[in-house]
C-alpha cells in the first residue's frame, strides 16, 4: 500500500522504499485477505490509499513470511521483503476505497 502521492514518484524509479524500510528493514506486504488490517490500522479516514499488486516472481530479496503486530490473529503470517520493491513487480495500483463503514475491507483484486 502507498498513498497517491507517493506513487507517482516511487513509479520513476528502479524501487520503491516505503517510509518504514529505513527503520524496519524490510517491506511490509500482505495478501488480500491481510491488508485490512493494516490498512485500517495505518490508513484509518484516508481516501488516498493504493494497493501496489506485486508479481512474486519478480521481488529481487528475500520473502518471509513472519507476524504482523501483536493486536493481529496470533497465527497469521506477513508477507516482509528483507529489500525494497522492484516498480517493475508492480502489476498495478490499484484505488482501495473504504467501505459505507468507514473502513477499509477485503479487496476485489
Amino acid at each position: 500500500m502507498c498513498t497517491t502521492d507517493d506513487w507517482p514518484t516511487a513509479s520513476g524509479r528502479e524501487h520503491y522504499r516505503p517510509d518504514s524500510f529505513a527503520a524496519d528493514g524490510f517491506v511490509h506486504l500482505s495478501t488480500p485477505g491481510q491488508v485490512e488490517l493494516p490498512a485500517n490500522r495505518l490508513f484509518h479516514g484516508r481516501d488516498d490509499v493504493l494497493l501496489l499488486v506485486l508479481d512474486p516472481d519478480l521481488l529481487d530479496a528475500p520473502l518471509r513470511w513472519e507476524p504482523g503486530v501483536p493486536t493481529d490473529p496470533a497465527a497469521m503470517r506477513f508477507p516482509h521483503l528483507y529489500g525494497p520493491i522492484p516498480v517493475c513487480a508492480v502489476r498495478r495500483a490499484v484505488p482501495y476505497r473504504r467501505g459505507a463503514d468507514g473502513r477499509f475491507g477485503t479487496p476485489r483484486l
